[in-house]
């Protein structure tokens, strides 16, 4: 079964995403700040990344690029999970080299799409 990354630093937000992909079968690793998720990425080359741009230490777009500098993690799938409704920040997030964006609060169906569409196909497709 494919292994899942979050990076969330919010823990209902966390325990919700845990549940509903622990209900559909898959593993996850949690990360509760950028640093942690960029070595979790590095150290288990997960299958997905789901990365809450918001976070403790280095926000979501840095830790992107610190992972897209690994070779070995170029073909892993990185989502952005973000609560920002501004159209700049969206912009930003989108640009900066997320394979897709998915608005909080999670929407079920929308949510389980794209995580199974990113784990099927991979990035680029």
């Amino acid at each position: 079964m494919s292994v899942i990354l979050i990076v969330e630093d919010n823990d209902k937000n966390m325990k919700l995403v845990r549940d509903i992909l622990g209900h559909k079968g898959y593993t996850t690793l949690e990360a509760v700040t950028g640093g942690e998720g960029v070595r979790l990425a590095l150290e288990h080359k997960p299958d997905l990344i789901l990365m809450d741009i918001q976070l403790p230490d280095i926000d979501g777009i840095t830790a992107l690029g610190l992972i897209r500098q690994d070779p070995g993690l170029d073909g892993v799938p990185v989502l952005a999970v973000s609560a920002s409704v501004m159209p700049e920040d969206q912009h930003k997030i989108v640009t900066s080299g997320f394979d897709a964006y998915i608005t909080k609060p999670i929407s079920l169906k929308p949510f389980m799409a794209a995580v199974e569409r990113f784990i099927k196909d991979g990035r680029g497709k």
